[in-house]
């Protein structure tokens, strides 16, 4: 029978020369607290083998940034440890701006919050309906010509908007960030999983527990709104998890990672215990079955 699953390798971002652990971090809860506690989850991560940490401007109102550059300015040598991405474009109230003066005037905030010389993956953070793709290409093209960002990527773009994008640079599209999760499997059914394929595109799932959903007791996700499916898919992934004697979350990622689309799940957790236990998602073996089963959970609907 055929069994899916990850091994710890690095995987490479696109068609970059930046190769990362499978896993990344995500820094959008990541300000208020000290700046020790702060370089308690960084170390963390990095113990277990995480090298990309993933920011917006728009987290904290770029304290996360911030808060990020300061631990690095006091431990410095963690930098060449680490590969930094972040995004610009999001502007509360408006809500997107990815203007050539934008994305410029952005890049150049974030890189002072976090005390780099270079960003070295740089997105932006959500399609703007109202700027043509060549001013926002002509913006990236400038900042990585002047070595302000090494590679550059999409979020949460539909694969029209990222290939229309692509035709005004004169390099490639790195990565291209999209919410994948159990419950939301909209990546594997609009193009964008093939686009990735046929792009050479990394693909970098947020929310790969679906903002903590999948981690709640059967009890209250009995409650939500969402129950017809939520439960079925925690079910399913507790059968798993006891199997292998590991947690729920280590299914849940397990199911991203051994998808042949080789994505790099993005974790977001505070709590450095649960930093610690990211790789036991490499010890799950899941079925074809079972795979398929939890994507059905998913969707709602069994496929034909």
């Amino acid at each position: 029978m055929d069994r899916l699953t990850a091994c710890p390798e690095a995987r490479t971002i696109g068609r970059s020369s930046i190769r990362v652990f499978p896993i990344a971090y995500g820094c959008w809860r990541f300000a208020g607290t000290s700046v020790a506690a702060a370089r308690q989850k960084i170390e963390a991560a990095l113990e277990v083998g995480i090298e990309l940490f993933d920011h917006a401007d728009v987290y904290g109102g770029g304290a996360a940034e911030q808060l990020f550059g300061q631990v690095l300015r006091e431990a410095p040598q963690l930098r060449s440890r680490m590969v930094i991405a972040t995004k610009c474009g999001v502007v509360p109230g408006v809500p997107y701006n990815s203007t050539r003066a934008h994305i410029l005037q952005s890049a150049e905030q974030s890189l002072k919050r976090l005390g780099c010389e270079v960003i070295d993956l740089f997105f932006v953070h959500r399609p703007d309906l109202l700027t043509h793709p060549e001013e926002t290409a002509r913006a990236l093209e400038e900042l990585r010509r002047a070595g302000k960002i090494r590679e550059a990527g999409v979020s949460n773009y539909s694969p029209g908007q990222c290939a229309a994008l692509q035709s005004f640079l004169p390099f490639p599209l790195v990565a291209h960030e999209r919410e994948w999760n159990c419950l939301w499997p909209m990546v594997l059914t609009d193009g964008t999983i093939e686009q990735c394929y046929t792009s050479r595109m990394s693909l970098i799932a947020w929310s790969p527990l679906a903002g903590g959903k999948l981690l709640w007791p059967l009890a209250r996700a009995a409650q939500d709104k969402n129950a017809a499916v939520l439960v079925p898919v925690i079910e399913k992934l507790d059968a798993v998890a006891h199997r292998h004697a590991v947690d729920r979350a280590a299914v849940a990622l397990a199911f991203l990672l051994a998808h042949p689309v080789r994505a790099i799940p993005i974790i977001g957790t505070q709590r450095t215990e649960r930093i610690r236990c990211v790789r036991q998602a490499f010890e799950v073996e899941l079925e074809r079955a079972e795979w398929y089963a939890l994507f059905q959970a998913g969707a709602g609907k069994k496929l034909p």
